[in-house]
């Protein structure tokens, strides 16, 4: 799979156990924010899609390529997104699993 918003790379340049610099120290909320600025490229990227979409029907555009290219970007980039989701809820049973 692709990594059509970075979200992999943006990981590894965080992350000191992949050799990236890490987060700075006393900045909460990173995962937060930068997981809202994930569903907000994801969003756009759906309705660039589906604009470029209504333009073909509607005859403004005649670039289907364009269109199949920005719908399977939009779809890539959502299928990543729900599969960070799904590997975070498992995170959190994980952990609500555990007994202290």
């Amino acid at each position: 799979m692709s990594d059509p918003l970075g979200i992999i790379s943006n990981i590894q340049r965080a992350s000191p156990a992949l050799g990236g610099g890490g987060a700075p120290k006393g900045a909460p909320g990173d995962f937060r924010e930068e997981l809202l600025r994930q569903i907000g490229e994801v969003n756009k990227l759906q309705e660039d899609a589906t604009v470029a979409a209504e333009d073909v029907l509607t005859g403004r555009r005649n670039d289907v390529e364009g269109v199949m290219l920005a719908t399977r970007k939009a779809d890539s980039a959502f299928r990543l997104l729900l599969a960070v989701r799904n590997k975070v809820m498992d995170a959190y049973d994980e952990v609500k699993q555990m007994r202290v």
